[in-house]
C-alpha cells in the first residue's frame, strides 16, 4: 500500500515509516521543514509538504495514499487544550477525503485518555470527556459515521534511550530543580511501551485492523512513578523526594496534572487479535541508557 503518514519525521512517525518500508509499503510523509524532508528523503520516503494547520495540505495527501496513519500531535502541553482542536480538524479534513472507501485510517490517542480507577485500562473503555485528548477520538468517531474505515491507536509512554514521553519532561524538571520528584508514595503507575514495537502495532493495525476498533500498545502496564523518579535521579545524581499534590503543583507545574495520574491498562485483546508481541527494552531499562 501507499500510506499517507502524518508526523513521518517524528519520534514514533519515523519509526512507523521504517516498519512500513520495510514491510514492502510505500510511504508518503507530512513534512513541514526542510530538515523533515531530508529525513524522509533518507528513509527511503516520498515527500508531502504540509503540516497540521494545513487542512488542504492533509486533504491532498490523504488523497494520494491507499491508506492514512496519523501520528502527528503538537506537544506543546501550556497550548494543550487548543491543540487538541487542531488534531480533530486534521482527523475530519483527512476523513472528508477517506468516506466512504475502505482506505485505512488510523488515528492516535493515548491510553490515559480512559481513567478507570482500581483496574486495568482496557480497550473496551470510552474517554473519559474531561480529558482534552478526547477530541482526537471524537473525531474518529464522527468520521467513521461519515464511512470511514477508521481505527484508534492508544499509546501509553512511548520510549528508547532518547526520548520517553512525558518521562523526558519529568527528567527536564529534575535538571534544572536538582531535585527528582514522584507524589505521595509513588505507586501511581504509568504503561509503556518500546518505540519500535509501537510502529509494529501500526503496521498489523493497517494490514488487519478492524474498522471502529481501539487498540493498546501497551507492553509495561503500569510502572510506578516512584521507580522512575528514583532511576532519574540516579542518573541526574540528584535527591529524589517526594512531595505533596499540592507541593507538586508548584515543582511541576503543567505535568502536575500527569504526575499524579494512576493510569495502569492493558493491551490484552490487542495482542490477541492481531498477534502482536512486544519484545523491546523495559521503561526503566531504557531510562537507565539514557543518552
Amino acid at each position: 500500500m501507499r500510506v499517507f503518514v502524518t508526523g513521518a519525521s517524528g519520534f514514533i512517525g519515523s519509526a512507523v515509516v521504517d516498519e512500513l518500508i520495510a514491510a514492502g509499503h510505500k510511504v508518503l510523509g507530512l513534512a513541514r521543514s526542510d530538515a523533515a524532508t531530508a529525513s524522509l528523503v533518507a528513509a527511503g520516503a516520498d515527500v508531502h509538504r504540509g503540516s497540521l494547520e494545513d487542512l488542504d495540505s492533509l486533504r491532498s495527501g490523504a488523497a494520494a495514499a491507499d491508506a492514512v496513519i496519523h501520528t502527528a500531535f503538537i506537544h506543546d502541553f501550556s497550548k494543550f487544550q487548543a491543540n487538541c482542536e487542531t488534531d480533530r480538524r486534521a482527523i475530519e479534513a483527512i476523513g472528508s477525503v477517506l468516506a466512504g472507501s475502505d482506505r485505512p485510517f488510523i488515528v492516535t490517542s493515548g491510553t490515559g485518555i480512559a481513567r478507570t480507577p482500581g483496574r486495568l485500562t482496557t480497550e473496551e473503555d470510552a474517554p473519559d470527556s474531561e480529558i482534552p485528548r478526547i477530541a482526537s477520538e471524537q473525531a474518529a468517531t464522527s468520521v467513521q459515521a461519515l464511512g470511514v474505515r477508521v481505527s484508534v491507536m492508544r499509546l501509553p509512554q512511548v520510549h528508547d534511550p532518547v526520548k520517553q514521553g512525558l518521562i523526558t519532561y519529568l527528567i527536564d524538571v529534575a535538571r534544572e530543580k536538582g531535585v527528582s520528584v514522584y507524589v505521595g508514595d509513588g505507586q501511581n503507575r504509568w504503561p509503556a511501551v518500546h518505540r519500535l514495537d509501537a510502529a509494529h502495532l501500526y503496521r498489523l493495525v493497517l494490514e488487519k485492523g478492524s474498522a471502529g476498533a481501539r487498540y493498546h500498545a501497551v507492553d509495561e502496564e503500569g510502572v510506578p512513578l516512584r521507580d522512575i523518579a528514583e532511576v532519574i535521579g540516579k542518573h541526574l545524581n540528584v535527591p529524589v523526594v517526594s512531595k505533596s499534590p499540592e507541593e507538586a503543583a508548584d515543582h511541576f507545574g503543567w505535568l502536575a496534572h500527569f504526575a499524579a495520574f494512576d493510569i495502569p491498562a492493558s493491551s490484552q485483546w490487542t495482542q490477541e487479535q492481531l498477534g502482536w508481541r512486544p519484545t523491546g527494552p523495559g521503561l526503566i531499562s531504557d531510562l537507565q541508557r539514557l543518552s
